[in-house]
């Protein structure tokens, strides 16, 4: 939820229609296609964009947008969405609902102050990109960036839980014979070691992943430099696991015996970064496995840094090490990742209805407001405007209008 006014929110039809003639709400949310070589997730469902419908929003979805998530078209026209043809016209809706981050040519098709979300691949941004933005005056929001009341990022923690469990699913499958692994069982049975994985990062991501790996009756082990994040997930676990901070001489040993290395820290808005040296990669056996979470971050390893490149395969091997480097894990789950996403879109468009609009919500709700980081063309976050060294405003002194 991204406010305590929320808390008091009704999901039922018949409760949201009679906030419809109290709101008389017009916004239009447009969806566009995105590249689906990469990403197949879609910001929202036929059964969500229902509700929005019935709440006074239009909705337009460009032709076949949902394929990737096995919606059709028919049935998102019956559920109230306005089907488009091109992605010009979906650019000319007032709110973008995008995945991935937006391109110079999405940016040049939009209105000036259109308001476009997204995820933040700062790798795909650019000070071009940026600064049509700015000329253009538009508003732009990172779901990594925005917080609920518990000061985390609902989408990120969605997200986060689907990869970390996915990740283990995908583990079991690069190592077997069928996918040129080492032919190894993903934990254990009575007589054989079990498999040795190692998560470095115990955010959501990792507990998810270090849970779904005991339970298969691996050997885990999770590091991290957040003695709070270490003793939370030692509570919640249990003392099967081991936990450590990230001590480069404890690191070296361990990754020497890792079957599979997941890397699940988080860097955006973070001031220090900690990567995996390609040194301590050398040091894994030959046929281990590394499973990168944060590729859309910039990486968790030197040596997956470069596959945030275009055209750099998303799976190699480097040093004797199977290295998996796709950018969104939860895209191979899409439909799943897809209906998490929708689900907390339904409260966020319902928040906006009660506040009166995006800007109002901006205003009053500080977790919404710390989403952006271009509002009305000007640099309103410190993490992105340090990595493209643009100077940066404060929001606050732009709310009230601009």
């Amino acid at each position: 939820m991204l406010s305590d006014g929320l808390k008091s929110t009704s999901f039922f039809v018949r409760e949201m229609a009679l906030k419809v003639e109290q709101q008389q709400v017009s916004l239009v949310i447009g969806i566009p296609c995105e590249d689906e070589a990469t990403e197949k997730r879609l910001g929202l469902t036929p059964e969500t964009v229902a509700l929005l419908v019935e709440a006074g929003y239009r909705v337009l979805l460009e032709t076949g947008a949902g394929a990737g998530i096995q919606y059709s078209d028919a049935y998102y026209a019956e559920s109230g969405a306005e089907i488009v043809e091109t992605h010009q016209e979906v650019f000319q809706a007032d709110l973008i609902l995008k995945i991935a981050s937006p391109t110079l040519e999405e940016v040049e098709m939009m209105r000036p102050r259109t308001t476009v979300f997204s995820f933040l691949q700062i790798h795909k941004l650019s000070s071009a990109i940026l600064a049509l933005m700015s000329e253009k005056r538009i508003n732009a929001l990172a779901y990594e960036l925005l917080n609920d009341h518990t000061g985390m990022s609902p989408f990120v923690t969605a997200i986060s839980e689907i990869e970390g469990a996915s990740s283990i699913t995908l583990a079991a499958e690069l190592l077997s014979n069928a996918h040129g692994g080492k032919g190894i069982l993903l934990g254990g049975i009575p007589g054989v070691s079990p498999t040795e994985v190692v998560i470095v990062g115990a955010g959501v991501a990792g507990t998810m992943a270090a849970k779904a790996a005991l339970a298969l009756g691996a050997l885990v082990k999770v590091f991290d430099n957040d003695i709070s994040k270490l003793r939370t997930i030692r509570h919640e676990l249990g003392y099967m696991v081991y936990t450590s901070t990230l001590q480069p001489n404890v690191l070296r040993n361990v990754f020497r015996s890792a079957d599979v290395v997941i890397g699940s820290m988080q860097y955006v808005n973070k001031t220090h970064f900690y990567r995996i040296s390609s040194d301590l990669v050398r040091e894994m056996k030959n046929g281990s496995l590394i499973i990168d979470l944060r590729m859309a971050q910039g990486g968790c390893f030197e040596t997956t840094m470069e596959a945030c490149l275009p055209g750099y395969p998303p799976i190699f091997e480097k040093f004797g090490v199977l290295h998996f480097c796709e950018l969104s894990l939860s895209s191979r789950v899409a439909r799943t990742a897809s209906i998490a996403l929708s689900n907390i879109f339904i409260s966020l468009f319902s928040s906006m209805t009660d506040s009166g609009g995006l800007e109002y919500l901006a205003r009053f709700n500080r977790g919404f407001a710390s989403g952006f980081y271009m509002y009305c063309g000007k640099m309103v976050n410190s993490y992105v405007g340090n990595h493209f060294n643009y100077p940066v405003h404060n929001i606050g002194l732009f709310l009230p209008g601009c």
